[in-house]
């Protein structure tokens, strides 16, 4: 079994603009072990602050209630007793020590020779060991350590040998590797090291890191580390959901953890960090379970062509069919079963037709809207269309009266008028009155003007405007639809129109 150790916490919170307070660690810890149920979970770095002290208390009196304290973890330094002293004042008892994976580092940071750097870390690993900790070692840099240093990584390595350490994590500190690099290290370690516990940490520098998790594993590693949404310093870490997938789809290795809960504890991070998730990012960005092409949405219909092994009903998501410029019939239809509604061929081509229209508005239209479309298209049928609209306009500017300009064709006519007007609206309908009262014509009395915005609270959201009107003392109504109010207005007027030229 692979265990996975979310660093979320921890690394994830090395995120430029990331601090979890002490309540939002609770829950995203509760989340990752509860819910989901990863193995192991890196709380926090040690002697940090008294607050951190307290954060990471209060998860381990939780863990300690529930069972679980030994799967959470928190990150020392090698320094003599002072982070093994914080985390056990912690309530934590297991530390990450951080170590130098590479020769560079020791001589370059430290100061300090292989031999001394060694004589540091047995010092903190005994006495760690003393007051009941489990050890782990991170060897900081193994990475470049490991190809340009490889005798001091095996030095190190021998030593640690003679130690109460139970892992030793691999961390790919800067994001170098590629899979070809990570399967041979890897693959080196585990040879020259059958028998030790081996983790691999990755960064996501060149965005490789999930595909540098599929390498480790495949070269024997045991565990895995990664974050809630991939968050961590510069371009962050193994996702934990798309790392999941891979391990189960392509790997075939199944880590016992509950996939119908990534999406939950994804946006609860999502929420917790201020950290957008990526509209594409797989298994949990928005559109990844969302077809577009028309085409799509009818091979899912007729034998799930476009379907693949993430299907959204593993990570706790539906598949949606877009609406758009883009749509067919088989989107609007896959939409309209989803909400319990059937249309015959003609009125899907209309409904599918207005869809197109709307869309190449570049407005984004949602199963939301479809029965504000339904009702525009369908139920205000008026008959031949004798009256058009050749152009308008309207201008708004502050204390001025709005101005409307019109023209106008009726029965292949064209009349023009203008008018100013209380509102943009008001202008345009005096404009009309203008046109028609120079034919000698009435029109209609407006007795009631609603407007209605499809749920979401959207500012682009589309605007249904209905207008009743009385008309030689038959009352009826129009409807018109669009992403400006104004022009939804106007289209339900237009309709009227058209429905007393053929009364």
């Amino acid at each position: 079994m692979i265990e996975i150790l979310d660093t979320t916490l921890r690394d994830g919170e090395q995120t430029a603009g990331v601090s979890f307070s002490a309540q939002e660690k609770l829950s995203i810890a509760q989340a990752l072990v509860s819910e989901i149920g990863v193995s192991r979970v890196e709380l926090a770095s040690a002697k940090v602050a008294d607050s951190e002290v307290i954060s990471v208390r209060r998860i381990a009196d939780w863990a300690e209630r529930s069972g679980c304290l030994d799967r959470l973890e928190v990150l020392g330094f090698v320094d003599g007793h002072l982070s093994a002293d914080w985390i056990f004042k912690s309530g934590c008892r297991v530390m990450n020590l951080l170590c130098k994976g590479s020769l560079r580092h020791v001589v370059s940071q430290l100061k300090k020779t292989p031999e001394e750097h060694m004589a540091d870390i047995r010092e903190t690993v005994t006495y760690a060991a003393s007051l009941g900790l489990t050890v782990n070692v991170y060897l900081e840099d193994w990475s470049n350590g490991i190809r340009h240093s490889a005798d001091y990584v095996f030095s190190m390595m021998d030593t640690l040998l003679q130690l109460p350490v139970r892992r030793v994590m691999l961390p790919d500190t800067l994001g170098i590797l590629n899979p070809e690099t990570t399967l041979r290290y890897c693959r080196l370690m585990r040879r020259k090291y059958p028998h030790v516990h081996f983790d691999f940490h990755a960064h996501n520098d060149y965005d490789l890191a999930v595909a540098n998790v599929y390498a480790a594993v495949k070269a024997g590693m045991n565990g895995i580390h990664v974050t809630v949404n991939g968050l961590g310093e510069r371009a962050g870490n193994a996702p934990l959901s798309s790392v999941l997938a891979v391990l189960k789809d392509q790997l075939h290795i199944d880590t016992g953890l509950n996939e119908g809960k990534i999406n939950k504890v994804s946006r609860l991070v999502e929420i917790h960090s201020g950290i957008r998730i990526p509209q594409n990012m797989p298994v949990v960005g928005e559109h990844v379970f969302t077809q577009c092409a028309g085409v799509h949405a009818d091979g899912d219909n007729k034998d799930q062509l476009y379907f693949n092994d993430l299907l959204p009903e593993r990570f706790g998501r539906v598949r949606e069919y877009a609406l758009g410029k883009n749509s067919g019939k088989a989107n609007v239809r896959m939409n309209l079963a989803a909400m319990g509604i059937d249309l015959d061929e003609e009125s899907m081509r209309k409904v599918t037709q207005r869809i197109i229209e709307l869309g190449n508005k570049k407005e984004q239209v949602t199963q939301e809207d479809l029965p504000y479309i339904i009702n525009d298209v369908l139920h205000q049928e008026v008959g031949e269309q004798r009256v058009h609209i050749v152009n308008y306009s309207t201008s708004l500017t502050r204390g001025m009266h709005p101005l409307a300009g019109l023209k106008l064709e009726i029965d292949g006519q064209v009349y023009e008028g203008h008018a100013y007007g209380d509102g943009q609206y008001d202008a345009f309908v005096r404009a009309l009155r203008e046109i028609y009262g120079k034919l000698g014509r009435p029109l209609p009395m407006l007795t009631n003007y609603s407007v209605s915005i499809p749920p979401g609270g959207r500012t682009d959201a589309f605007v249904q405007t209905i207008i009743h009107w009385n008309y030689a003392g038959v009352d009826f109504k129009t409807s018109g639809f669009d992403a400006d109010q104004i022009e939804a207005a106007i289209k339900a007027t237009v309709k009227m129109l058209n429905k007393i030229e053929n009364m």
